[in-house]
């Protein structure tokens, strides 16, 4: 009966739907799929902004929903994960890899911080430079992830905020994946989406001229003015905030401490260490904000806010004991062994939406979570059950050896985390780095001559790296980022969905007929803004899918060239400067320079604006319409 009941709901459910879309196609006209793609694009808007879901997941659903409505076929919406632009994504990938395991960029970073102690400003111009050259031929997650310790390591030492120095790394990388075809995934994705439309896919170089410019415009506006509005703390208090930014943790008092019968404000733990306690258990009794004159027990479990080199000194103490959030098994990692470090979840992490018991996070990594920090808060209760967001800070204490491992694994695209340390384990390897720079610049050399295509190129070059054994094919397998490569399959259903649906040339209809009379510079101008918003609060890839579908009909409408409306959404997808979100690069150094989401606004929307002229400006000059 149950059966059967079950059978009926299915039945009416699908007949309704059904009934719902017959009725909508014949009463507008066959505009189902219009509304359809509308809804989904709306829904998947809400989706990247909340951070519900992870953006891989949301570019599947919208993928799966687009052909469950009739939107696209099965083929069509598949297709995403053959298209020229994924594979060569995915390729791409594995030869970044290689480059980063040669300790190349290690071995730059490093040699960088000489000249920063030398010369602040000096160190400023050549890191936005590095950056940026470097970015413009390999992925920026894992370039950034590398100089992110080493930025830290500079501030320290040479007595500079790091918070002055964090937000322009970012931003350079991001100025470098403009000048390139391979400089963003974003860039192949536009490239893939219009060969689909039959137009010439975009070259190497292509974007170089605008990307230049805007590179060149964006560090002087950084070196210059940008620095000013950036966080104006003095240098104690801006390194404290991010090497020693203060966590809550729990200690317990063993029965022969010497703090035993002591009250707070004389217990030497809390006196030598600065520490304030925020509350007491004891028992089944809590004792919230006690006052100095209370009286610790053995036994007390006292929750603490301190920072990181506090807790250091409290690991120290023999008589003290850090309490764990959740105990597995008899396994403890306290010891001579072990050390606390701070783990930043990287924007491709596959710890990302998981929380450390889905992640098995003390079995795999060897570590204890003593506290989380995401955005501006501190959580240090249940830790295992906290949903983990890129850009999130873990405080743990981890076994020395497998620290090590952690640092190998930040070379790779799909790492886990960065390790907040300026000690650095892989050596230059000078002979291994010719030999991938070799096979690297042969790749661009014979795209950019029309040689060979960049996909058979970028496969040809990976092929050569396994058999001259520079990599392993299990290396190469771990290189490709999986998460970006869902991603694009993904995004590229929008672009189909909307011109399947008539949706691109309704828009661009829309934007023709309301700004058409002002001319083709204020409707160019009009799509940078529109894009340049969508992808401050969604994933630049899809913001580029849905809006480079539109950017030609659009020109289609003007019986214009569409080349600068491709270029000028290109840019706009990649200019993400005015929230943490925006960009995965951006989520990395939010926390690790102990950021508010203000500061960016604060340097970003002045940067976006001056993009957005530039750009509007001199996107005709370099590309007539």
């Amino acid at each position: 009966m149950d059966k059967n009941i079950s059978n009926y709901h299915t039945f009416t459910y699908f007949y309704v739907v059904i009934s719902i879309k017959y009725y909508f196609c014949q009463k507008f006209t066959m505009t189902f799929a219009a509304i359809a793609t509308i809804v989904i694009i709306c829904l998947a808007l809400i989706l990247f902004i909340t951070e519900v879901l992870s953006i891989d997941i949301v570019a599947l659903l919208v993928l799966t929903s687009f052909v469950l409505l009739g939107v696209i076929t099965p083929e069509e919406g598949v297709a995403g994960f053959s298209n020229k632009a994924t594979v060569t994504v995915m390729f791409l990938f594995i030869l970044s890899s290689a480059l980063l395991k040669t300790g190349a960029l290690q071995y730059l970073a490093n040699s960088l911080s000489k000249i920063f102690i030398r010369n602040f400003n000096q160190g400023m111009l050549l890191m936005m430079f590095l950056i940026a050259s470097v970015s413009a031929f390999i992925n920026n997650t894992p370039v950034v992830a590398v100089f992110i310790p080493v930025i830290l390591q500079i501030a320290h030492t040479s007595g500079q905020s790091p918070m002055k120095m964090l937000i322009p790394l970012s931003f350079a990388s991001i100025f470098g994946g403009m000048t390139t075809l391979i400089g963003t995934s974003t860039n192949i994705l536009v490239s893939g989406i219009i060969a689909s439309e039959g137009l010439p896919e975009l070259k190497m170089f292509q974007l170089a001229p605008i990307g230049i410019v805007l590179f060149l415009i964006g560090t002087a506006y950084i070196i210059f003015f940008g620095k000013r509005l950036l966080p104006e703390r003095n240098k104690t208090e801006s390194l404290k905030a991010v090497s020693l930014r203060n966590y809550i943790s729990e200690i317990q008092i063993l029965a022969d401490s010497q703090a035993v019968g002591q009250s707070i404000m004389n217990a030497d733990l809390v006196k030598e260490l600065n520490m304030d306690v925020i509350e007491v258990r004891r028992g089944k009794s809590v004792f919230y904000l006690p006052q100095g004159d209370f009286i610790i027990a053995a036994d007390d479990i006292l929750k603490v806010k301190c920072s990181v080199d506090k807790m250091v000194a409290l690991k120290d103490k023999a008589k003290l004991l850090f309490k764990d959030p959740i105990k597995i098994g008899d396994q403890n990692l306290r010891g001579k062994e072990t050390s606390i470090i701070e783990l930043i979840i990287t924007s491709d992490s596959e710890l990302e939406g998981k929380t450390l018991k889905q992640a098995d996070f003390r079995r795999r990594y060897r570590a204890t979570p003593l506290a989380i920090q995401h955005r501006e808060q501190i959580q240090n209760e249940n830790l295992y059950d906290v949903k983990l967001r890129a850009g999130d800070v873990i405080l743990a204490e981890m076994k020395n050896h497998f620290i090590k491992e952690v640092q190998k694994k930040e070379l790779e695209n799909d790492s886990p985390f960065v390790i907040l340390s300026e000690n650095k384990i892989l050596d230059f390897d000078k002979s291994k780095f010719i030999k991938v720079l070799t096979v690297l610049v042969a790749v661009i050399a014979s795209a950019s001559l029309g040689l060979l295509d960049i996909m058979i190129a970028a496969i040809l070059g990976t092929i050569l790296l396994v058999l001259t054994r520079i990599i392993q094919m299990k290396e190469a397998y771990d290189a490709i980022n999986w998460k970006v490569i869902f991603l694009l399959a993904g995004s590229l259903s929008f672009g189909v969905a909307m011109k399947n649906s008539g949706l691109d040339v309704l828009i661009g209809q829309g934007i023709t007929h309301t700004l058409g009379d002002y001319g083709p510079y204020i409707v160019l101008s009009s799509l940078y803004i529109v894009t340049s918003l969508l992808t401050e609060v969604m994933s630049n890839n899809a913001s580029a899918a849905i809006m480079a579908p539109i950017a030609i009909t659009t020109a289609s409408a003007l019986g214009l060239q569409p080349l600068p409306f491709i270029i000028i959404v290109t840019i706009a997808a990649s200019a993400s400067f005015i929230t943490p979100i925006g960009y995965q690069t951006n989520t990395m150094v939010f926390s690790a320079g102990g950021y508010k989401f203000r500061d960016f606004a604060r340097i970003g929307v002045l940067l976006n604006i001056i993009f957005w002229i530039t750009a509007s400006i001199m996107v005709p000059v370099i590309y007539p319409f």
